[in-house]
């Protein structure tokens, strides 16, 4: 018998989830949750869930339900990830985790507690792609890594969620923590110094920012992220012998491999997807077969660190949200 899962939020980024359920026999689509009943019930009809709920409090009180997806805005993670626990249901949460490091901490030790599963949906660490770049990372085929830029940027700052504060806008959390990944699969995560700047928009939030990485090896990594308009969402990595080039930094498209005369020595593709988020729900399902409370892929001591880095970036500007 598969796994039931419930979708809790009912906006762009379930649509994908259902959509991914719907065209794949990894779990069941077993209900949606939303505090808007008619948005819940039209996104189980479009992707064939069981049941519909107008409240997230009935679908959690359902003893069918076995997983949890939270696709709502991440000021509201850390409240909701908790009351996923407490009801006794594995929990796959978008990114970002949390708001901050602090959040983070809390709510995987109360996962951890209850022996349920928490992972955090950052889709391209579960990816082929990402052992493909991992292995690469740790590999001596363009010689010492001594660095890497990576850009994601979208036309997305008009959206509400994304230009608001109060509901954990800006764009570091939104679309930096892409760039910022791609980084720690390359250079991993020993951080020896950070500096940052970004243009905080009228709202106060972040519409574009900079980042600069200096890692315990020496390498760099420098980051531009922006949700006031499109980039190229190209990631380059250098080495001594050569340099390789990554295609969407936030869905890893290729690996081309150049050597230092700039002959492509290698190229590998991304594999097929279904939507690319098929790769997280197998691993929950992994991890839930066999008790673990956390995903190897995107394990919790991943999330942690990441927050904790965003935190210091944040900080940096003297951005804090809310706690909600």
């Amino acid at each position: 018998m598969k796994y039931r899962l419930a979708i809790l939020g009912a906006g762009s980024i379930a649509h994908d989830m259902g959509e991914t359920v719907q065209k794949t026999d990894i779990v069941e689509g077993y209900a949606v949750a939303s505090r808007d009943l008619g948005r819940a019930e039209e996104l189980a009809r479009q992707y064939g869930f069981t049941k519909a709920y107008g409240s997230y409090e009935e679908m959690l009180a359902d003893p069918q339900v076995d997983l949890v997806y939270i696709a709502t805005p991440h000021v509201f993670h850390a409240r909701q990830i908790r009351q996923c626990l407490e009801a006794g249901k594995h929990v796959l949460c978008e990114k970002a985790f949390t708001i901050n490091a602090s959040q983070a901490r809390a709510v995987t030790a109360l996962a951890r507690e209850k022996g349920l599963l928490l992972a955090e949906a950052i889709w391209p660490r579960y990816m082929p792609m990402a052992r493909v770049l991992r292995d690469f990372g740790a590999s001596d085929q363009i010689g010492r890594i001594y660095g890497l830029t990576a850009n994601l940027g979208y036309p997305v700052y008009h959206r509400e969620r994304l230009h608001q504060r109060e509901l954990g806008g800006g764009a570091l959390l939104d679309v930096g923590i892409y760039p910022l990944t791609f980084a720690s699969l390359i250079l991993g995560d020993e951080v020896t110094k950070i500096r940052s700047q970004a243009d905080l928009s009228d709202t106060g939030v972040d519409r574009t920012n900079q980042i600069l990485l200096t890692y315990a090896s020496g390498a760099r990594a420098s980051i531009f992220d922006t949700i006031a308009g499109p980039t190229d969402r190209e990631g380059v990595i250098y080495g001594e012998k050569g340099y390789a080039t990554v295609g969407n930094v936030n869905n890893y498209q290729y690996l081309r491999i150049y050597d230092a005369a700039h002959k492509l020595q290698e190229e590998i593709l991304c594999p097929p997807q279904v939507t690319g988020y098929e790769y997280e729900l197998q691993a929950c399902v992994e991890a839930m077969d066999k008790g673990w409370t956390e995903c190897p892929d995107a394990p919790h001591a991943m999330s942690i660190t990441m927050m904790e880095l965003m935190d210091i970036i944040r900080g940096q500007w003297g951005l804090e949200y809310p706690e909600l």
